[in-house]
């Protein structure tokens, strides 16, 4: 074997003017949401940390440091080729790509262009150099609509997608004014990987290997289980929990490779945590933390606590709890990715990414409880986070995990632990009226941060509309990303009404109030163009009810939507034009309708059903 280097770098080191390839046999970017939105969490948490405001540009120097592992490159004909560590690089990539958008500074975006890609005769060349992936950089980095690439290829499909997660889940608290100066800075300057490198292919995979195959270390969630097995003295019982812990592992791996843990983790936090860090620098993890990163660790280091005291207590936290948990925590993630009757609220939640929603469902539920209570505890729960987080949203206040955790893990679990379902109910209303995001503001808009979850809002509104006027719900298609003709919103007023003596000075903040939006499918948003609403308002009438209550002749024959309109009590009424006292009574109409769709009653109508 020839020389093998490495040395840590930051990632202005690592990416500075240097050209990776990626192999065409492990070419494929497959990073899926779960892991960039874990990878933001981590890097935004430990940004924080450190950030305090009024702090000066060069205090950043003294930040914490992050590590994000290793990469393995092979110097081959003058170029490097990414053995392993394609997936960190390329979503890095597409994250400096993000700030680089929200950067307003000339200066301050030619810092991050040399890490994105290198400029010869006019013509950028991506620093990740794929050439089937280059349309979809290119597009991405000039800030055009992605909407006519090509997704066939796997990859660019996945890029595409992990750049609006990473719209969606950047947290606004660093987004905000100048602190993307600041995180810019550490992101490039504080957060290291380690480059390994080799001289030829052979070299580099030996390595790879050596990492991944030879003395793999054990999983967290695999010493747990050695753990608990040694405890347990009885061969033969210890055969059983075996056994037993290692069909719920193989069960829960059905989800994915790492959903074993994420259980184990939301088991613990869900029913045994008692503390979590302080949200200031130099605070302490305690157990919220600690159960996230090493709960192996913890739970040795709180046996007593748990009352681990002897075999049978070791087989009954295996055969019983685990299993129990384990059980149910796969129901509610199943529940999350695709609806499921009785349970559409856990769908509703996760599509605003809204992890901590698994942790909290499985905090009232008790192994004594038969199915029909664990189920109708589930939905009030699910309900209480629905309402909760459609709130925020109406409030402009942030949903993001680590804006959350503290709410949900203080607020809510530790208050609901076991409870039955009457007891829980009653405390959930009383948390949510003692909240003060309240659907009373009547100035939401949509902005380039808040796309995504103003799209799931519509999408809502609009199924709500549907189905209680006797229409089968559409949710599911509202919400889909990847159909060739998927749902999109739409303004109401077209830039056309730019100039419009009404709206002079202030035409983007109407336009983008919540009442002058709809959801319309792909194809036909794309026909109405810049058309004036006078114009485009018929096509409105072969849309969806929320579409079509802006035509006179929607409340003619329309027995059901009619009836729908009298029962809620709330003020639909056609719109021949479309002024300011339109928009306004719109924005109203939208208002009363969350506040109906997402109301306290639910939570006690779930409890009972």
């Amino acid at each position: 074997m020839n020389e093998i280097r490495s040395d840590a770098k930051s990632i202005r080191e690592l990416l500075s003017n240097t050209k990776f390839g990626v192999d065409y046999y492990q070419r494929e970017y497959r990073w899926e949401k779960k892991q960039v939105t874990e990878l933001i969490e981590d890097l935004s948490a430990n940004f924080l940390e450190s950030h305090e405001a009024g702090n000066e540009r060069s205090d950043i120097e003294n930040y914490g440091q992050y590590f994000l592992g290793s990469v393995i490159i092979s110097n081959r004909d003058g170029k490097k080729f990414i053995i392993d560590g394609q997936q960190r690089l390329t979503t890095l990539t597409l994250l400096l790509i993000y700030i680089h958008h929200k950067l307003d500074d000339s200066d301050e975006k030619g810092v991050l262009s040399p890490l994105i890609f290198s400029q010869q005769y006019g013509k950028r060349s991506y620093n990740l150099d794929v050439e089937a992936r280059n349309e979809c950089m290119e597009v991405l980095f000039k800030g055009g609509q992605s909407d006519d690439i090509s997704t066939s290829d796997e990859s660019v499909a996945n890029i595409l997608a992990r750049f609006q997660d990473i719209e969606a889940n950047m947290p606004d608290e660093i987004i905000c004014d100048d602190t993307i100066l600041y995180f810019s800075d550490w992101l490039i300057q504080n957060v290291y990987l380690v480059e390994i490198r080799a001289n030829s292919d052979t070299d580099a995979y030996s390595v790879f290997e050596s990492m991944n195959d030879r003395g793999l270390s054990l999983t967290p969630s695999e010493m747990l289980q050695g753990y608990l097995l040694a405890n347990i003295h009885d061969a033969e019982r210890r055969n059983k929990s075996a056994e037993k812990w290692k069909s719920r592992v193989i069960d829960l791996r059905e989800l994915g490779k790492e959903e074993d843990a994420d259980a184990i983790k939301a088991w613990l936090r869900s029913q045994h945590a008692k503390s979590m860090r302080q949200g200031k620098r130099g605070a302490i993890p305690r157990d919220f933390e600690l159960i996230g990163t090493e709960f192996h660790r913890w739970v040795r280091d709180h046996q007593d606590d748990l009352g681990l005291s002897s075999d049978q207590e070791f087989i009954k936290l295996i055969e019983e709890d685990f299993d129990f948990y384990s059980r149910w925590y796969k129901a509610i993630r199943e529940a999350g990715s695709t609806i499921t009757n009785g349970l559409e609220p856990i769908y509703r939640n996760a599509q605003y990414n809204f992890t901590l929603q698994y942790t909290a469902l499985l905090a009232p539920l008790s192994p004594s409880d038969s199915d029909e209570e664990i189920l109708r505890k589930i939905r009030v729960v699910a309900s209480f986070i629905d309402i909760m987080v459609a709130r925020r949203i109406w409030d402009g206040r942030a949903i993001y995990y680590n804006a959350m955790r503290d709410r949900i893990f203080q607020n809510v679990i530790l208050g609901i632990r076991r409870k039955n379902v009457s007891e829980l109910a009653e405390t959930l209303v009383k948390r949510l009226e003692g909240y003060q995001e309240k659907f009373i503001r009547h100035d939401l808009r949509l902005n380039q941060q808040n796309r995504w979850r103003i799209h799931l809002m519509l999408a809502r509104m609009t199924d709500y509309v549907e189905v209680r006027s006797g229409n089968p719900s559409l949710y599911s298609d509202y919400v889909d990303t990847k159909s060739k003709n998927r749902y999109e919103i739409e303004h109401i007023l077209s830039v056309s009404h730019e100039k419009d003596e009404e709206f002079m000075g202030e035409f983007h903040d109407n336009r983008n109030k919540i009442g002058g939006l709809l959801l319309l499918p792909k194809s036909i948003n794309a026909s109405l163009g810049k058309m004036r609403y006078e114009d485009k308002r018929r096509a409105y009438y072969a849309q969806n009810l929320l579409a079509k209550s802006l035509f006179e002749e929607t409340y003619q024959n329309n027995p059901r939507f009619n009836s729908f309109i009298r029962k809620s009590g709330l003020p639909f009424r056609a719109h021949p034009q479309f002024k300011k006292d339109d928009l306004d009574a719109r924005q109203e109409l939208y208002r009363q309708l969350a506040d109906q769709i997402w109301h306290p009653d639910t939570i006690y109508k779930a409890a009972e059903s």
